[in-house]
């Protein structure tokens, strides 16, 4: 499991970025200010960090700069998080040490995107990118879905909603969650979609009397069946 450290003193953002990264599988820290989170990355060192420019305490900038001096996080992964979009603003964040940098607001899943690629490049032990439960298997990189050794076709939004599910067997997602995870907080769609979206996923995955994955949980929302996960093991 990866380990990220988000530094980030916008309350609703850090959670945000939390709750998507955890749904992805990684294990996470949150810290806003500059100076707890260098003293917290003096003691420990995660897979990645994502750091914003605008900190109390300490800059994100001038914490960058000291981790690149320092042996133990020279080589750490750091994904920017800024509002400054100018080009000589990214020019002097990447300059400073940094390995990508990303402007508010951004769309989650291209960061999520951009997450796994600079760990894939770093840590491509800790990243898999096939997710199994029973006879159903799903691989993110070839986005391709096999049940059974029969190949399923799926659309975009199927695959995504899938994946997102399977990635966290067991937990319960409203459909507003599964909105802000699946589609993006910037996209406006009616809940009831995810209705229509899971119905589909549904008719494609399921064959016969083969069993259904995707539980319902009324009143609540969805999740991926953890007893189907239990099967594979």
């Amino acid at each position: 499991m990866a380990r990220v450290l988000i530094v980030e003193d916008e309350e609703p953002l850090s959670m945000l970025l939390r709750y998507n990264l955890e749904a992805e599988g990684y294990s996470v820290e949150t810290c806003a200010r500059g100076d707890e989170a260098d003293t917290r990355l003096k003691e420990t060192t995660p897979d990645l960090l994502l750091l914003d420019w605008m900190l109390p305490g300490l800059s994100g900038i001038e914490l960058c700069r000291r981790l690149r001096n320092r042996p133990e996080t020279e080589r750490l992964p750091i994904i920017m998080l800024t509002a400054r979009g100018e080009e000589s603003e990214r020019v002097r964040g990447l300059a400073t040490g940094a390995d990508d940098y990303v402007v508010k607001p951004f769309s989650v899943p291209e960061l999520m995107a951009r997450v796994r690629a600079m760990l894939r490049r770093s840590k491509p032990e800790l990243i898999s990118t096939l997710l199994k439960a029973g006879d159903l298997e799903l691989d993110k990189e070839t986005h391709r879905v096999r049940r059974g050794g029969r190949e399923i076709h799926l659309g975009p939004t199927e695959f995504r909603l899938l994946e997102f599910l399977m990635s966290s067997p067991g937990r319960v997602f409203s459909r507003e969650q599964l909105l802000d995870g699946v589609w993006g907080r910037d996209v406006y769609v009616d809940e009831r979609t995810v209705d229509v979206h899971v119905g589909r996923l549904r008719k494609a995955i399921n064959r016969g009397r083969e069993k259904d994955p995707i539980r319902t949980v009324r009143g609540a929302g969805y999740a991926f069946d953890d007893q189907f996960t239990a099967v594979a093991q």
